[in-house]
Formats: C-alpha cells, sequence, structure tokens
C-alpha cells in the first residue's frame, strides 16, 4: 500500500531515507516506433501514458540554448567555426526564456500537493558546444579553439544559474540534470585533462547554486560511465542516468565505489523483448541496490520498440512487485 505522495517517494528514495515503494518512472519519452507498435497492438489512442501504465508524474523542464533562432550558413557548416562566428551569434543563444507563468505556478501547486516530483534538465558543457561546432569539428576544437569553447561554457554557466533562480521562485525541482552524451561503450569521449579543464570550472560554478537550492546535480550521459563517475563527483555532480547495461555498466560496482551518488536507470532495456522470466532476473540484479536508497530503477534508455504492448504491461507488473519489495527492505535497511 501506497504510503508517500510522489514528491515524498522521491526525496526519499534520493536521500537515503526508508520508503514505501520505488517511484515507477520512465525517465525518457517513449520511441515514435514503439508507441506505433504498441497502438497497432490495442494500446489506445489519445490517453495519459502516465496513469495508463500506473507510472508516476516527473514533469521535466528544458533549457535550450537558442540555436533555433540563429541564422545557419548556407554552405551547410556548423553554426560556429570561430570566435566571430560564435560572437555573431551569442545574444540569440542566450535570450531569456520566456517563463510560462499560468503552467509554473499550477505545476507548483500540484508539487505543493505531493502529485508530482519535478526535475529539469541543461545542456552540458560538452554537449552545449558540440551542437554548435559539429561533432568532429567539437574534437578539434578543444585543440584549435580552446578560447571560444571556455566562453561558451562561461556564458552558457551565467544562463544557467539565472535560469535556476527563475524556476524556484516557482517551485523547487528534486533534482536536475546536465545533458551530455560524453560517453559510448568503451568510457568516456574525452581525456580527464580536457575534462579538467573544458568542463569542470563549469559545473563547479554552476553546482553550488543547485546547493543553495537542495536540487541534486546528476549528469545524464549515454555508454559506459563506470571511469567518468570518478571525475563527475570530483566536480560535485551528485548523480548519473540512465546507465546502459549493454555498454557494461555495473550499478552494483557504481554503488559500491560511490556510496553517496544518486542513480537512476540501469534496467536492460534489451531484456524487455525476452518475456517475463527474463524481465523478473533483471529485477532481481537490481533490487539489492535499489533497496539500499539512492537509486531508482529506470529503463536504461527508452523503451525500444522490440518491446511488444502485452511484455510492457508485464514489465510493469514486475515493476510494481519489485517497487514494493525494495521498499519492504529499504525499512529495515535504512531505519
Amino acid at each position: 500500500m501506497d504510503t508517500m505522495t510522489t514528491r515524498e517517494r522521491c526525496r526519499a528514495v534520493l536521500n537515503f531515507q526508508p520508503f514505501d515503494r520505488l517511484p515507477l518512472l520512465e525517465w525518457a519519452p517513449w520511441w515514435n516506433l514503439t508507441l506505433d507498435r504498441w497502438h497497432s497492438e490495442g494500446l489506445p489512442e489519445d490517453i495519459d501514458l502516465n496513469k495508463h501504465f500506473g507510472l508516476e508524474w516527473y514533469p521535466r523542464d528544458w533549457l535550450s540554448s537558442g540555436q533555433h533562432l540563429c541564422e545557419r550558413p548556407e554552405d551547410g557548416k556548423p553554426l560556429v567555426t570561430c570566435m566571430d562566428d560564435y560572437l555573431r551569434v551569442k545574444d540569440q543563444l542566450y535570450a531569456w526564456p520566456r517563463v510560462e507563468e499560468d503552467i509554473s505556478r499550477d505545476i507548483a501547486a500540484k508539487h505543493k500537493r505531493g502529485e508530482l516530483a519535478l526535475w529539469f534538465v541543461v545542456e552540458g558543457f560538452f554537449w552545449g558546444p558540440r551542437t554548435m561546432f559539429g561533432i568532429e569539428p567539437h574534437m578539434y576544437a578543444f585543440y584549435d579553439h580552446p578560447e571560444v569553447i571556455h566562453l561558451m561554457n562561461s556564458d552558457m554557466a551565467d544562463y544557467q544559474i539565472r535560469y535556476i533562480d527563475e524556476i524556484c521562485k516557482y517551485s523547487v525541482p528534486e533534482f536536475m540534470t546536465f545533458a551530455e552524451d560524453m560517453s559510448y561503450n568503451h568510457g568516456s569521449m574525452l581525456s580527464k585533462e580536457l575534462f579538467d579543464e573544458f568542463l569542470k570550472p563549469y559545473y563547479q560554478r554552476v553546482v553550488p547554486k543547485l546547493n543553495e537550492y537542495g536540487i541534486i546535480p546528476m549528469i545524464d550521459s549515454d555508454g559506459d560511465v563506470t571511469e567518468l563517475a570518478y571525475w563527475l563527483e570530483e566536480a560535485g555532480i551528485e548523480g548519473v542516468l540512465p546507465l546502459e547495461r549493454q555498454a557494461g555498466v555495473d550499478i552494483a560496482r557504481l554503488r559500491a565505489e560511490h556510496p553517496t551518488m544518486r542513480w537512476i536507470g540501469a534496467y536492460d532495456k534489451m531484456v524487455m523483448s525476452r518475456g517475463e522470466a527474463a524481465m523478473r532476473a533483471e529485477f532481481e540484479r537490481l533490487l539489492p541496490t535499489a533497496a539500499k536508497g539512492g537509486f531508482i530503477i529506470s529503463v536504461d534508455h527508452q523503451t525500444p520498440p522490440e518491446v511488444s504492448y502485452e511484455n510492457y504491461q508485464i514489465y510493469m507488473r514486475l515493476f510494481r512487485e519489485y517497487a514494493e519489495k525494495a521498499g519492504e527492505m529499504s525499512q529495515a535497511l535504512l531505519a
């Protein structure tokens, strides 16, 4: 039986306190191809998917730069190739986003009642420059245009701090993520030296503002984050998602090596098409870590279209079962 609100439950888990059950969360939107399949297999159209599947509401706001407002080069080149390019578009990139006051006040009221938990996303200090330079030129830019990357990240940090103050006038989110995607299946895409020079100083500028409000700072990076987690922890980051199993990420190892960090994800999406026994075995793998707090089980990226509507319903039934088991275990482990 649920004895906590959605907000209370999220806060308890993320703060290593006893909880009634794990949050039931799908942190990333479903793929269109997945939903197309499910609709063909009987999923009703035009419904609230969270309510339909029994998931909790974790509304997410995403602060993007104004790149869509910038005029792109006609020759197909990236938005930015040098300092002059960046200075030309800088004012458009960081034009202050309009806050929807009516929506913000409505969300804040529901948050206060405990009906939802809040989080937000900002473009991180690897992600942001990459989207402006382009993937390959970005990697060269660490050496060819270091002054541009530093200025970009300094400007983004200022923009993010201003945004945090603005949204917290309405309601204070439980956690946030810097969107980065800086790892692949063999680890980080950049060296520790580059991380320390180009990313760490800007995390360390924004994180104190998050700490001021009690918002947990996390990183969203695909791939193997096992080594990266050490660098992030040094920079003041307190958690990571989505912990992709296919990249070799082991949540039990992460918890052992970083006992105070928080984690979201880790459920191997590749087992979800294999039936109930495989899905149950995956929950069994995650249960001991989840019961210790600080870890919200969720699919380790978007549920793929190989998963049938029937199998997803089985997944949700098992999710509820193991969420409650973790809650029962937490009462003894975290009391």
